[in-house]
């Protein structure tokens, strides 16, 4: 496992050398400024990565398993599914930049091996701009540079069915945009097989 400074520089390393959009390096400049914790967030508040640095660690994951996906002779062959390395790699490391600034580190009590009671560190979930999941990513990302219409359908439904929209349109977006399915699987991927065991 990296180190957070690790994974911050290998986050960047993949986004200079696979996106060229204009507006990115404005977005890269935000996520890496005193106004973005991109780099040192978790991903959530207990559930996967939920610990400092996770957020990035687990962009990257995604990042991996979406590459690792669409390798697959059956998704090229078959389904037809061809992505452009700058594609991918916005579709999967910015899918979840709607967590940016959410998570604040509070204390509670508890009690330790001892059976005395003492202050520990959690993260609290705090969203000031409570857009939604998928779409604030698209938002925030659109507010920087110019998305396809598959990058943002693969960010807005990376969630797949497990969040509260119509079914009816979840399944409509997922065939529609078979990039949605791919960031959807990707993410699912990261967080139960490669996110779950380190917990």
């Amino acid at each position: 496992m990296l180190t957070p400074e690790e994974n911050k520089q290998k986050f960047i390393e993949i986004y200079n050398s696979s996106i060229g959009r204009s507006g990115a390096d404005k977005l890269l400049e935000w996520l890496s400024s005193g106004k973005s914790d991109f780099f040192t967030a978790p991903a959530s508040t207990r559930y996967h990565s939920a610990y400092e640095g996770g957020l990035c660690e687990h962009s990257l994951n995604v990042y991996y398993c979406l590459k690792e996906y669409l390798k697959r002779e059956r998704v090229k062959d078959e389904y037809g599914l061809e992505y452009s390395d700058e594609t991918i790699a916005i579709v999967a490391l910015l899918h979840d930049v709607c967590k940016v600034n959410i998570y604040k580190t509070s204390f509670r009590n508890k009690k330790n091996e001892q059976g005395v009671w003492e202050q520990v560190p959690f993260y609290e979930y705090n969203d000031t701009l409570p857009y939604g999941h998928g779409e604030k990513s698209v938002y925030i990302v659109s507010g920087f540079m110019r998305l396809s219409r598959d990058e943002a359908m693969a960010i807005r439904w990376h969630m797949g069915f497990s969040g509260e929209e119509n079914k009816n349109t979840v399944g409509n977006a997922l065939d529609l945009y078979p990039l949605a399915l791919a960031a959807h699987i990707a993410d699912m991927e990261a967080t139960f097989y490669i996110e779950g065991k380190q917990q």
